[in-house]
């Protein structure tokens, strides 16, 4: 196979890659300023209001602590809010059987539309550290310094692209739009405030930090604290082995759904 005839099989992959991400682009205030308002009312409520009486380690304030859960909460949730959406409008406009007729392959598609997720998901987490760094400047006179910039930069990657994925499979299966909000308000908006967001691991009950190290969030977000504190409540390690298997799961399930269905208008 020529190397042109190569770089035309990839026309299709990049062509569906820039339409998502032209998608969410075309709405940029509403994606950006939605993340700006909640990072800077979570920031001004726990970080400064109640930072103060809080005492989460001996070597960073709490709004250092909060800074890493925020940005990983609003990675993960924008990239699963990119995919799931553009499936659901693409049901509720009756286009989204084009996908079937694309030169794509199910992995293809998959991949696409999970890294215009993961684009969505780094945007937003660069303006929460934006505002998150103005907080901590203003609070502590200071600028907080990342620790582990790779670790930070995989962690936002890994979690951006399983979140995004995920997105894809729950898209697909859902049955309406009722169905998906359902979905990201009543289990993963949970899970994410109960992954290590605004409170350590080490202040739970026993039972209830066994119960948490189930949760795929954990990781993630513990994974983003180790890269700018460099200290978190699981090791990096563990952090990495669990986050590329949920990367794994989440791209599984969205390639089967890809691959089944169903393409039918809701």
């Amino acid at each position: 196979m020529s190397a042109v005839t190569v770089n035309l099989t990839w026309v299709p992959f990049f062509t569906l890659f820039k339409k998502e991400v032209m998608r969410f682009w075309r709405v940029i205030a509403q994606t950006l300023l939605i993340p700006l308002v909640n990072s800077t009312l979570y920031l001004m409520i726990f970080g400064v209001s109640l930072g103060k009486s809080i005492q989460v380690s001996t070597d960073h304030p709490y709004i250092a602590f909060l800074i890493p859960g925020l940005i990983m909460m609003g990675v993960l949730n924008n990239a699963f809010q990119n995919s799931s959406s553009s499936i659901a409008t693409s049901k509720f406009h009756g286009d989204l059987e084009d996908l079937r007729t694309v030169p794509l392959t199910h992995m293809q598609i998959v991949c696409a539309m999970s890294l215009a997720g993961m684009v969505r998901g780094f945007v937003v987490g660069l303006v929460t550290y934006s505002v998150g760094q103005a907080f901590f400047y203003v609070t502590q006179n200071d600028w907080m310094i990342i620790a582990h910039p790779l670790a930070l930069v995989f962690f936002l990657c890994v979690g951006g692209f399983a979140f995004s994925a995920l997105g894809i499979a729950i898209g697909f299966s859902s049955k309406s739009i009722d169905q998906l909000s359902a979905v990201g308000g009543f289990i993963l908006l949970p899970l994410l405030y109960l992954g290590g967001v605004f409170f350590p691991l080490t202040k739970l009950h026993p039972f209830w930090q066994a119960l948490s190290k189930v949760n795929p969030m954990l990781y993630f977000i513990n994974g983003v604290r180790y890269g700018v504190l460099g200290t978190s409540d699981v090791s990096a390690t563990t952090c990495v082995f669990f986050s590329l298997a949920s990367v794994l799961i989440a791209f599984g399930l969205a390639w089967r759904a890809v691959k089944n269905g169903p393409y039918t208008r809701w």
